[in-house]
């Protein structure tokens, strides 16, 4: 551990005086910035998922496949992964404010293209307008889900970052309106009524978050850092960064162990419906799981950034997080298999998202904390586009690679029930056996969650580097007394080892 963290509120309350010599200044612009970007992250993660609760009406309409339908989220992960590695540059390279702008740009443009067979008539193949679609939208991606470290640690004082990263990151966690209403009608025509994922209705909220990000965003950096850490954020190239990131033992068990669980949850999120409705569980149903998995993830988010902003618990508030995600985990792969079970099903899905969503922001932050003075557009990247296939590697594979590997592994052990079921499913292909897959899922989880548990170790290099020079000044600082001068009675962490 990095020492007592305990101590660090009043360390940081004993050592104010500090950011006031050393010149640190806080700006209130920097909410407009995190504005934009969680609008951006909302809009983004809206676009990827909005297919998931309607794949049977859509699969119906456009007589396209199930397997196309799941694609049509699975791209996202694809594109990711050799689009992660520019996304990380431009971060750490050409700048925060120019990459959020070209992320909505991308955003944008993919809401529109993917709109296209249903705004125009005589499209032979709307397959490949909602995958190309889809695909910008997975390009801006890479560029809005690596931002809100980086905005964090370069516009926001050390005791709002973690609150500041939630905020970004939850955002992106948002999905589709569609899972709390089940399944629209399809508007092609005019015959069928309007409100699914391609009507046009995506293309405003997208459209609106490039308007602001142009007229907004004017600066990347403030004129003056908020903290020691935001002065020292840029010390390293990207190149040296990388070498750094993959030669540190506890980053790389956090890219790979956080990494898989993300993939479980992408694939989670994505065939939720798809799960459900082979036991009987209507549409609807599916729609009110997903929101509360992503309700009271938000809630669970807030509470423990809340928290790690004050105690700044990193490690250990993750740890207890993956092991009760791992629980619910479980418990989802088993009673899914269940018939009836409306109730135990809603409150597995809500307590799943409570503990899984929560620990998302918090390592994004554990990743810059662990990896400082690295960059932190390659420090929580990297998290995302790093990790393994085949074993331990430094390559360009975490979140993406084994989302792919992960979704593609959970679809392909599917198969058909040779029975008369109870299913709901309406893709006339016959209902799928989900049981293996959710096993897999649950177990990959508990596998996930023990390797973080038992491997990850490591001192707060952002927290120290601060602690033995000096902390941001608060816009709402309170006037120095006679004891906050007194700064030889701060405590400070520990060294590193």
């Amino acid at each position: 551990m990095a020492g007592p963290a305990g101590d660090w509120p009043e360390a940081a309350a004993a050592t104010s005086v500090r950011s006031a010599l050393g010149g640190y200044r806080a700006y209130a612009r920097r909410w407009v910035f995190l504005l934009v970007i969680s609008l951006l992250s909302c809009s983004n993660a809206t676009l990827w998922l909005s297919f998931a609760p309607v794949a049977d009406t859509i699969a119906r309409h456009f007589l396209l496949s199930t397997e196309q339908i799941n694609w049509l989220s699975l791209v996202y992960l694809v594109v990711s992964i050799p689009s992660g590695v520019v996304a990380i540059w431009v971060l750490d390279s050409v700048g925060l404010c120019r990459a959020t702008t070209l992320g909505a740009f991308l955003n944008f443009w993919g809401s529109v293209i993917r709109s296209m067979p249903c705004m125009a008539l005589g499209i032979q193949d709307p397959f490949v307008f909602l995958l190309g679609g889809q695909s910008f939208c997975a390009l801006a991606q890479t560029l809005v889900i690596f931002s809100p470290a980086k905005l964090a640690a370069l516009w926001f004082p050390e005791h709002q970052r973690a609150t500041a990263n939630m905020i970004g990151t939850m955002c992106e966690s948002r999905k589709s309106p569609g899972y709390s209403g089940g399944q629209p009608a399809v508007s092609h025509s005019g015959e069928d009524g309007g409100g699914h994922p391609l009507d046009g209705t995506y293309i405003i909220p997208a459209g609106l978050t490039f308007l602001l990000a142009t007229a907004c965003l004017w600066e990347s950096v403030p004129p003056t850092p908020p903290s020691v850490g935001a002065a020292q954020s840029t010390s390293l190239s990207f190149l040296a960064g990388l070498k750094l990131l993959t030669r540190n033992k506890a980053y790389m068990v956090l890219a790979v162990c956080f990494g898989g669980g993300i993939g479980i949850f992408s694939s989670f999120s994505a065939l939720l419906e798809q799960v459900l409705c082979v036991n009987g569980y209507s549409s609807e149903f599916a729609g009110l799981c997903g929101a509360l998995f992503i309700v009271f993830g938000v809630l669970g988010a807030v509470a423990l950034g809340l928290y790690v902003d004050r105690t700044k618990h990193f490690t250990e508030a993750i740890k207890i997080g993956l092991c009760l995600t791992s629980l619910a985990c479980v418990a989802f792969a088993v009673v899914s298999q269940l018939q009836g079970q409306t109730v135990v099903l809603a409150a597995i899905c809500s307590l799943l998202g409570f503990f899984g969503f929560s620990v998302a922001p918090v390592a994004m932050e554990l990743a810059v904390e662990c990896s400082f003075p690295v960059g932190e557009g390659a420090a929580a990247g990297l998290v995302f586009v790093l990790g393994t296939e085949a074993g331990l590697r430094a390559s360009w594979l975490c979140r993406q690679a084994e989302g792919v590997l992960i979704m593609v592994l959970l679809t392909s052990l599917t198969v058909r029930h040779a029975e008369p079921s109870v299913s709901t499913c309406q893709d006339g292909q016959g209902p799928l056996d989900w049981k293996a897959p959710m096993l897999l899922m649950a177990g990959l989880c508990v596998l996930f969650s023990c390797l973080f548990v038992l491997l990850f170790h490591t001192p707060y290099r952002r927290l120290q580097a601060e602690a033995e020079a000096s902390p941001s000044i608060q816009e709402d600082e309170r006037p120095a007394t006679a004891a906050a001068l007194d700064l030889d009675h701060a405590p400070y962490l520990a060294a590193m080892p």
